[in-house]
């Protein structure tokens, strides 16, 4: 192998938004805007919930605010290199950089998938086991749940990593998106990987697809055991936030995981919605749909304002 073949091995090339500076400039202020509202908003949530008794108590919250702490992980994954790839011309990344930031990627988000399902069955038994709620859902078995889902993400993750660093890279360099992750990169081996293809697809694609399913039986089976059209309606309002979410999510996920690894000219719009989007509205969506967070929200900040009074008298 010659000297810039191994260049190529060891370096590849992101694309790019735009070949525009100015374009690029524009998406910079605009992708900064929305990574600094992902972390504002999910610091706010994780920071409410850990500071109210009432919230911190409850497992519906204990969730969110471990759903809170998996966006931004899972948006810091990304958005950083791409935010420092558009103020660059040459948009290179490490072999090793690639393959670190494919594995968290999918660490991660794999570990959000499960504490999303988690969270579906939360609502299941608060809505159709109300009575026995606290004695099923108790802290001993939430941090159980979350242990869980973060383990799970962890071996999808080893999986995806160890069937990518075994392939050969010899050229061409270029990954077609913004970031490193397995579709793009296993296009550039330089051997057959039919087989490959199917495993991994077999992995991503099983685990999202299968969540998003077990998830819609969840809110289904919800819906046909409460008979009362009053209790249907409370259903709806307290799940409607969390389907929004789950939709935000997974529907980017199983489009671009759950599908032979071709490519289409929309995929890297489809990344953009749920590795920048969907971890910033997640706290929006929560706290605008949900009385109790806002009330803790504002007993927070008169608790911080009065803090400030005294301090500056």
């Amino acid at each position: 192998m010659d000297e810039n073949q191994t260049e190529m091995v060891r370096n590849f090339v992101l694309a790019g938004f735009s070949q525009t500076p100015s374009i690029e400039a524009g998406l910079f202020v605009l992708f900064l805007f929305f990574y600094m509202s992902t972390w504002v908003g999910n610091v706010l949530i994780m920071v409410t919930v850990a500071s109210d008794n009432y919230l911190n108590s409850s497992p519906m919250y204990f969730l969110l605010g471990n759903l809170s702490f998996l966006d931004l992980c899972y948006s810091t994954v990304t958005t950083p290199k791409l935010l420092a790839d558009l103020l660059n011309n040459e948009k290179l990344i490490r072999y090793d950089q690639c393959i670190v930031q494919l594995f968290f990627l999918h660490f991660v988000g794999a570990a959000e998938m499960f504490l999303l399902t988690v969270m579906a069955y939360d609502r299941y038994v608060a809505i159709c086991r109300p009575l026995h709620y606290t004695t099923i859902m108790s802290r001993g078995l939430c941090c159980m749940l979350v242990a869980a889902s973060w383990m799970g993400g962890f071996v999808h993750s080893t999986v995806q990593m160890i069937l990518t660093i075994h392939l050969p890279f010899c050229g061409p360099n270029h990954v077609d998106n913004f970031f490193c992750d397995v579709p793009p990169v296993i296009k550039l081996a330089c051997a057959d990987t039919f087989v490959i293809e199917l495993l991994m697809v077999s992995n991503s694609g099983l685990i999202s697809t299968s969540s998003f399913v077990v998830l819609l039986s969840s809110y289904s089976t919800i819906l046909v055991k409460i008979r009362s059209k009053e209790g249907r309606r409370k259903a709806l309002a307290t799940c409607g936030s969390h389907l929004m979410v789950v939709t935000l999510f997974f529907g980017p996920c199983i489009f671009i995981y759950a599908r032979p690894f071709s490519t289409f000219s929309v995929d890297k719009m489809v990344s953009v919605l749920y590795n920048v989007i969907t971890p910033m509205l997640n706290p929006l969506i929560y706290t605008l749909r949900n009385k109790e967070v806002k009330s803790a929200m504002r007993k927070l900040w008169d608790r911080s304002e009065l803090t400030w009074k005294k301090q500056e008298t």
